[in-house]
């Protein structure tokens, strides 16, 4: 998609972000700024009670921009109603006045692409969910991914991390990146008391009974 228009020479199609916490969704509306070479805006659902405060968000895009909403799901009905003509004509109607002063004002926008992220894409309405040109939908990671994140995160830290520590941590997080290096820097402040900034089984197991983890990865709260 992104080829593409670029070769037209077009602004990407508004693209909806679905998926479990911690997959990865923010993190790939930033990746897809960088590849697009465009400015980003973020706000969040709830960040939009108000219609004119979208207004004033859509006014300022510039051409090619990303507005980037989290939590996509929680805006009020009449700012998402606000949006349909925001993404299908880069336009927003809005009245000024009341009775038979009432006047309809248009406002043209830049054309942008709007990125949605949501944790309950059942809950957007079917018109909302039409007007974007493509829906991508996360699943939890394998352990094998998981690994290659933490190694990275590892490097980051650094902190060494051997194999076994590594195959436990990944089986731990859930499928789940967020999880992943949440553990991984507890068992990174367990080594440094203990170890010495090496994370062996010892040390990850050590952290999970710390922690109130379970075989399954499963902590208190989750049962």
């Amino acid at each position: 998609m992104i080829q593409a228009a670029q070769e037209r020479g077009d602004t990407l199609e508004h693209l909806l972000f679905s998926g479990l916490p911690g997959l990865g969704k923010t993190s790939l509306a930033f990746a897809l700024a960088k590849e697009l070479g465009a400015p980003m805006k973020v706000t969040s659902g709830p960040a939009l009670d108000r219609a004119k405060d979208l207004v004033g968000i859509l006014s300022q895009l510039e051409e090619g921009a990303i507005l980037f909403i989290d939590e996509i799901h929680r805006l009020p009905t009449v700012v998402e109603e606000y949006l349909y003509g925001a993404m299908e004509r880069f336009q927003l109607e809005f009245t000024l006045d009341q009775g038979v002063h009432a006047r309809l004002l248009k406002l043209d926008l830049k054309p942008f692409t709007l990125v949605g992220a949501t944790t309950r894409e059942a809950v957007l309405t079917s018109a909302f969910r039409s007007r974007f040109g493509h829906v991508s939908r996360f699943e939890p990671y394998t352990s094998q991914a998981l690994a290659q994140i933490l190694r990275r995160s590892a490097q980051i830290l650094s902190v060494s991390l051997d194999e076994e520590a590594l195959d436990l941590l990944s089986r731990h997080a859930r499928g789940v990146p967020r999880i992943a290096n949440r553990l991984l820097r507890r068992a990174r402040d367990v080594a440094q008391i203990e170890n010495d900034l090496l994370i062996d089984i010892h040390v990850a197991e050590r952290t999970f009974k710390l922690l109130g983890i379970d075989e399954n990865g499963l902590e208190r709260a989750d049962l």
